[in-house]
């Protein structure tokens, strides 16, 4: 990995500060260049290790063809589900009560 590649040119660095709104009175521009040289050489490491597939192939594509068909049918009846619990008032289940009453 070679020092030049790494480093942040000062056109480069202005356009930081400007993205991140830092101002170069309010800031130390050799810590800054420092970090940012510091970043951009992790990322020249971590491109090495680049196997240049594509992410995306791990996931295979789903074909709109392969998809099943949207068809209406019947749901239950009203007076199917009231069939299944005694529980069954005005269009609505009564389910027992599932979080605390507070503190």
């Amino acid at each position: 990995m070679s020092s030049e590649k790494s480093k942040i040119d000062e056109t480069t660095l202005e356009a930081l500060l400007y993205l991140s709104r830092l101002s170069p009175e309010s800031t130390n521009m050799q810590v800054l260049k420092s970090q940012v040289d510091q970043i951009v050489e992790y990322f020249d490491v971590l491109s090495e290790y680049d196997d240049n597939e594509n992410p995306y192939d791990a996931y295979p594509a789903t074909v709109a063809d392969k998809l099943r068909q949207d068809e209406i049918v019947a749901g239950l009846e009203i007076k199917d589900v009231k069939k299944i619990t005694p529980e069954f008032l005005d269009g609505y289940f009564r389910v027992p009560k599932v979080l605390g009453g507070g503190a």
